[in-house]
């Protein structure tokens, strides 16, 4: 496919304005050229992820979204509350791109060896701003997707798949042999239970209603705890119990989850503790905390002994923790799995310009089970 250099492309940028609005619009800009080292990739599609809508949505309740421009060109506006405008001292005038994965045909390369073997091939990318048309990405982050892949089924090869990877890998670098994860209903979520089925690993799943305890079930979790029973936490100690699981990954952050977990876990320990102790019990509890669809504090009731942590967790940290060996074995595994552990399916396809149709981004920012939204910026140019 030859570019033509005198064409621009959309992209979305998001804008917080020093008078307390969010502005989301379509710029034009330039379709960039590939350097030595580096592949055009066509984004064909490219997925709107919980960690795609902070940027995004700049903590701004969509809810509140007002349409400002044509039905060609949208922008919306959207009120920020003061307390998240302090937050966001940082971004205020920057008119940032979106996008944190996609997939799509490689339309031009640079002129290294590593480059010119992904002409014409469909590639599934990470690097950020991807919502756009035509994105410049390095040839060492490219995944060649399987014969017979689609660009839909390749678009979120990276940040779901390798925190999934990642929180088992985590797992077992810590000494811990079993796994907590709330929001456990997500699309991440039912992609960790996949791994852990298909590797043995006992998993609890903490979700917040029962429609989401039985769709898990359904998928054959063994072990589902739901907030909202009455019996919760008598549930989470019961299955704490039969896994043994020391490690969570906690994607709610405020209010008491965190504290809640750790104690059931010293409760779980201490039925097969053979001496008391005034300290509680030695084994290590962790909770990691990677998410925030809570923004509350997050609240401790020290009830749990001294063996324990709270921290956060980062996905980018992590796979440089690990090293390109063994970033590329998890991605080797993503590929080979792309159509079984780590599928994921969209509930709806919208092009740019729909992005930014107020009852669409009103959707998009209330992010529910099964709800998962893909853009594909080129859809209209191919009809």
């Amino acid at each position: 496919m030859t570019i033509d250099r005198g064409r621009r492309q959309l992209q979305l940028r998001s804008l917080v304005k020093a008078d307390a609005e969010l502005e989301l619009s379509l710029a034009s800009v330039d379709i960039p050229v590939p350097a030595p080292h580096e592949v055009l990739m066509r984004v064909d599609a490219t997925p709107i992820s919980p960690s795609d809508l902070a940027l995004l949505l700049a903590f701004a309740d969509a809810d509140g979204a007002k349409s400002a421009g044509t039905a060609e060109r949208p922008i919306l506006v959207v009120p920020i509350t003061e307390r998240a405008m302090k937050s966001l001292a940082g971004r205020v005038g920057q008119s940032m791109p979106v996008g944190n994965e996609g997939a799509g045909v490689v339309v031009e390369a640079g002129s290294s060896a590593a480059a010119q073997a992904l002409l014409g091939k469909l590639v599934a990318a990470p690097g950020g701003a991807m919502y756009t048309q035509y994105r410049c990405v390095a040839a060492a982050q490219c995944l060649v997707l399987p014969e017979g892949a689609t660009a839909a089924e390749g678009a979120s090869s990276f940040v779901n798949p390798l925190t999934a990877l990642g929180m088992v890998e985590t797992m077992r670098r810590e000494g811990h042999s079993a796994l907590v994860h709330t929001a456990a209903a997500s699309s991440l979520g039912q992609m960790l239970l996949r791994v852990c089925q298909k590797d043995g690993i006992g998993l609890v799943n903490i979700v917040r209603k029962a429609e989401q305890a039985k769709l898990l079930r359904d998928l054959g979790a063994k072990h589902v705890c739901d907030t909202s029973a009455p019996t919760f936490t008598t549930d989470l100690t019961e299955a704490l119990v039969a896994t043994g699981a020391t490690l969570a990954f906690d994607a709610i952050g405020g209010g008491k989850l965190a504290g809640q977990i750790l104690s059931c876990m010293e409760v779980a320990i201490n039925r097969t503790a053979k001496e008391y102790s005034r300290y509680g019990s030695a084994t290590h509890k962790q909770v990691y905390i990677y998410g925030g669809l809570d923004m509350a504090p997050t609240e401790l009731s020290r009830g749990f002994g001294l063996a324990w942590g709270v921290g956060g967790w980062l996905l980018t940290p992590f796979l440089q923790k690990l090293g390109a060996e063994g970033v590329a074995k998890l991605e080797a595994r993503v590929a080979e799995e792309l159509r079984t552990t780590f599928a994921t399916h969209y509930a709806k396809e919208v092009s740019l310009v729909e992005l930014l149709q107020v009852d669409v981004l009103r959707a998009v920012g209330k992010p529910t089970t099964g709800g998962k939204y893909l853009i594909t910026p080129n859809a209209e140019a191919h009809g």
